[in-house]
């Protein structure tokens, strides 16, 4: 995906922060504004990141991050979170993560969300409004991801149970998702043997119109169940307003994956 900001030259001044680009100030380099692009989009890739993770992954100095992004803070693009900790917390005080806002992601191409929107609307009306329609709405998700889930099951095919989720997420990416695995303690709910693996997707395409719809959320949960072969747990959506959907798939049931595999967890982040 471009970003909006991203040009390979840039000599005049860039829109205000309220249409979703980065502005650019007079007399602004242009290295300036290609760095802070660059600081923007690792964001994306990675999810909410600190300012030592933006440094190491740009090969960038610690100072001229935070300057990069006090900029982008300035400007809409970015805001400061306290980092969530899942598991054990450690002690000290979390560091500071930096995340996109709507705004931030709005600079990002999205997939047509309003024209999305408003087909699921008449979805659910057409079907009568109510629970009909909430049920019209969810069969629609589940026909939606139904071709991604047969290109990704084909991707899965020859893979180990163990090796699944990495796969998964290769898949994901190249759909535009921005994934990525990462080693996982135990959650809520489960056995506290029962580690696994975190899969992150940093981008969704959908992503505001699945605020509006959870339902398209629960559907791409179910496929990773039924794909990995277990039940999975759905601990943040970007929809809900987390910097990350982050699902969690318990490496106890990796090596009895089957095609059977219970329903996943909703699409809505656990209350």
């Amino acid at each position: 995906m471009k970003y909006k900001g991203e040009v390979a030259r840039e000599t005049t001044v860039a829109p205000a922060a309220a249409s979703g680009t980065p502005a650019v100030e007079p007399g602004e380099a242009e290295g300036q504004r290609g760095t802070r692009n660059r600081v923007a989009r690792s964001i994306l890739d990675h999810g909410p990141s600190t300012a030592a993770d933006l440094a190491e992954r740009l090969a960038l100095t610690p100072a001229a991050v935070r300057r990069h992004l006090d900029a982008l803070v300035a400007e809409g693009i970015v805001e400061p979170r306290d980092q969530r900790v899942y598991g054990s917390r450690s002690r000290g005080r979390p560091a500071k993560v930096f995340a996109l806002t709507d705004c931030g992601r709005d600079a990002f191409y999205q997939a047509y969300d309003q024209l999305a929107a408003e087909a699921l609307r008449w979805i659910a009306r057409s079907a009568g409004g109510g629970e009909r329609g909430e049920a019209a709405v969810a069969e629609f998700a589940r026909a939606r991801v139904a071709a991604q889930a047969e290109r990704y099951a084909a991707a899965l095919a020859d893979v180990p149970p163990e090796q699944r989720v990495r796969a998964l997420a290769e898949a994901l990416t190249a759909d535009g998702y921005a994934a990525t695995t990462r080693r996982a303690p135990a959650v809520a709910g489960q056995a506290r043997d029962a580690a696994g693996e975190q899969l992150c997707q940093h981008h969704c395409p959908v992503a505001h119109t699945a605020e509006q719809f959870p339902q398209l959320c629960e559907a791409e949960a179910e496929v990773f169940s039924r794909l990995l072969g277990t039940h999975v747990q759905r601990l943040a959506t970007i929809a809900h307003g987390d910097g990350v959907c982050t699902t969690f798939v318990p490496q106890a049931n990796h090596a009895n994956a089957s095609a059977s595999a219970s329903a996943s967890t909703s699409g809505r982040n656990p209350a």
